[in-house]
């Protein structure tokens, strides 16, 4: 990996942890992370790039590492979290930039196109797709269809269940998340049917060892991530889908104009809970390229990096040449 730069910035409220490779001068290009991940989530991604001549910035984003982590769930929603970046392009002197999100990173990055269609010249999305501000609060229609049954996004609502849940044994909890929606299971194992009480991991699988893309000292990271602070700030950002609809009502009608690339992996649960946004997807970004990647679970930077970063530069190439 390049030799990496550690900033700490007072932005927007908060101290946003930031880590940064590549050439000073060269173009920025915003690596967003995702749940329940960290900065080295793009470890396979960080060398290539700023080999290639990108200003590479990785932050911990609010809640996680280094960074702020409020215990206020309503200090995460999507616009506050998009003033983090902004803010901190503004202080960093971005005039453009790329953004690139993956999971709840990917929300972030399509919103941070939206809102900065001059600075932000081209996005990418991984797992989580865009497909424009729904016609009410998405965990309005969760509730109303799990009526009864189990669903990971409802059994976080209420601050401190899934906490409890998941702070017992940090290294566990992120082994689980690993391996039961990555390629290691079968394509939807981690929404299994169960009843509403039932706990986060109540039918998963434990490997009791670390999948084949994350060694033990990117484990360490990740745990380094988490330890000391539990997951409260991560999952604060689930508790918002209300908040988020409200704040993004001026943007419902806008579109993503700028090239944008959509990487899905065919295993990825996300694929299935979003199927009706896969298919608005291509109606509310003019200029979308999508891949689905064989063999691949949520986890896809590092599940498939080989074939992430071949895409990812080759589309950087056409539309954001550093």
């Amino acid at each position: 990996m390049n030799s990496l730069e550690h900033l700490l910035l007072d932005v927007n409220g908060i101290t946003l942890s930031l880590y940064t490779a590549g050439p000073p001068a060269g173009r920025p290009l915003w690596l967003l992370h995702g749940f329940p991940e960290c900065w080295h989530s793009w470890r396979q991604q960080i060398g290539p790039l700023a080999a290639a001549g990108y200003r590479v910035l990785i932050p911990e984003m609010r809640g996680y590492g280094k960074s702020s982590a409020p215990r206020d769930p309503a200090a995460y929603d999507l616009i506050t979290v998009c003033g983090d970046i902004q803010a901190a392009m503004d202080l960093l002197g971005h005039s453009e930039a790329c953004m690139v999100g993956h999971d709840w990173g990917a929300p972030i990055a399509w919103h941070l196109a939206l809102l900065e269609p001059q600075r932000v010249k081209a996005v990418a999305g991984m797992a989580v797709p865009f497909g424009g501000r729904p016609r009410q609060p998405a965990i309005e229609m969760m509730r109303q269809h799990y009526t009864g049954r189990f669903h990971y996004i409802l059994h976080f609502q209420q601050p401190g269940v899934a906490e409890q849940e998941m702070d017992a044994d940090i290294p566990r909890t992120l082994r689980m998340m690993m391996h039961n929606t990555s390629a290691a299971v079968p394509k939807d194992f981690f929404l299994q049917e169960k009843p509403a009480g039932a706990g986060l991991f109540d039918g998963m699988q434990d490997p009791g060892i670390l999948p084949p893309w994350c060694d033990a000292e990117a484990f360490n990271h990740y745990l380094e991530t988490f330890t000391g602070r539990g997951f409260h700030g991560a999952l604060n950002w689930y508790r918002n889908f209300e908040r988020n609809w409200q704040r993004t009502e001026a943007l419902a009608n806008r579109h993503i104009e700028q090239p944008a690339l959509f990487l899905l992996g065919d295993k990825d649960p996300v694929g299935t809970l979003e199927a009706y946004t896969l298919q608005q997807m291509p109606k509310r970004i003019a200029n979308l390229e999508q891949h689905l990647l064989s063999d691949c679970g949520h986890w896809i930077q590092n599940e498939q990096a080989a074939q992430v970063n071949r895409l990812l530069l080759a589309f950087l190439t056409r539309h954001y040449a550093a």
